[in-house]
């Protein structure tokens, strides 16, 4: 899978493109907004001070954003070895299966030093051994990892649903849930956490998972860019032919990548079932391993362009919910349009404006049309 579709300079790839998307995506959505009688300056300052303007506002944004960078960093470790895992909503899911497996059957014994480690380990675990299966059958028998890893979506579903209305769910309760966890499965809130350190801060669904995103964004980064595994992983992914040449498995490296991406999706399972509802339900993820792929395609793919992305689509999520309280006539609807303008300009048409800010590079500089400077700067 070609990284690139069109020759620019790397610092123009992760950066102004991002940025111009961005810039497109808010034009249009100012268009849309004059075209429906809203003022788009309007909209603007209460979404930024709706996500940012307060510590309740910015935990909320967190919190989604924790959410979004383990998706995205699940799709682009796929993305890097030339796959494209649209199975994190289905990872995802195992993970907090894995989670809430360990927390129902120790909870009571282990002490929270020893249950939380214990409940990440196996929502890893778990979100590894639902991805290598797909893995496998690309690598081994063809099967399309596209095709696979929806489909993989569905079972896991069903999977969950099964589990929690014929297995898990608590008796006498109507809903499909399990019983609340003991307090030693509850990741510690980010208001006890600052409390401890003298801070005083609102509580709010942030939890100490935003912690564990910022160790994925810099352990991700540090595999695929300073390890030799990461090496193996982006050869395969830039040419599986070379780096079969250069004595790389490709097969080998598909079942790694994919199985560090599951690893990273489950741990969203961390932050919603252990963060926030200290028990396992049926619609925790809500749809973020889709959202994923599009903070992925924002972010290039790289950890940093994650992280931002992951703010950006966080930001959109807390203040579009303050947009339809704070604005007449304001619906979720027109909220969604906006997070879909957004969504569809940064991450799905990313590089429809590459070929035009590569025709002005280089029309400004004339040393990137010599061969030597186009790979100094690619």
């Amino acid at each position: 899978m070609s990284q690139h579709q069109v020759e620019i300079p790397r610092w123009i790839d992760l950066f102004v493109l991002p940025l111009f998307n961005l810039a497109l995506a808010f034009g249009v959505s100012a268009l849309v907004l004059l075209a429906i009688g809203q003022s788009p300056l309007q909209v603007l300052v209460l979404l930024v001070k709706g996500s940012f303007g307060s510590a309740t506002g910015i935990s909320y944004t967190l919190y989604y954003s924790t959410t979004f960078v383990f998706t995205g960093l699940a799709v682009a470790v796929a993305y890097h070895a030339g796959l494209f895992n649209i199975g994190g909503e289905g990872q995802a899911m195992m993970g907090g299966l894995g989670a809430a497996l360990v927390a129902l059957a120790f909870g009571a014994q282990w002490p929270s030093g020893l249950l939380l480690p214990a409940m990440v380990l196996t929502a890893m675990a778990f979100g590894v051994v639902w991805a290598a299966v797909p893995a496998v059958l690309q690598a081994w028998r063809g099967s399309h990892i596209v095709i696979t890893t929806i489909m993989f979506n569905f079972i896991a579903s069903a999977l969950l649903i099964y589990l929690l209305v014929n297995v898990l769910k608590e008796p006498g309760n109507m809903s499909p849930e399990t019983r609340a966890f003991g307090p030693a499965a509850q990741i510690p809130g980010m208001h006890a956490v600052l409390g401890a350190l003298g801070i005083e801060w609102p509580r709010t669904p942030l939890n100490a998972s935003v912690l564990l995103a910022l160790v994925a964004l810099v352990a991700t980064w540090l595999l695929l860019w300073r390890s030799q595994p990461g090496y193996a992983l982006r050869a395969v992914g830039h040419s599986p032919d070379a780096a079969r040449y250069a004595g790389i498995r490709p097969r080998v490296q598909i079942v790694v990548a994919m199985a560090i991406s599951g690893a990273l999706a489950a741990l969203v399972g961390i932050n919603e079932v252990a963060g926030v509802h200290n028990r396992l339900i049926a619609d925790f993820v809500a749809g973020a391993g889709f959202t994923g792929i599009a903070v992925s395609l924002i972010g290039r793919n790289h950890p940093l362009g994650i992280a931002l992305a992951s703010l950006l689509l966080g930001a959109l999520y807390q203040g579009g919910a303050e947009l339809a309280f704070e604005i007449q006539g304001f619906s979720r609807d027109m909220v969604f349009t906006l997070q879909g303008l957004i969504v569809l300009f940064a991450g799905a048409m990313a590089q429809v404006a590459a070929p035009w800010l590569a025709r002005v590079w280089w029309a400004v500089s004339p040393t990137s049309r010599t061969p030597a400077a186009e790979a100094a700067h690619g």
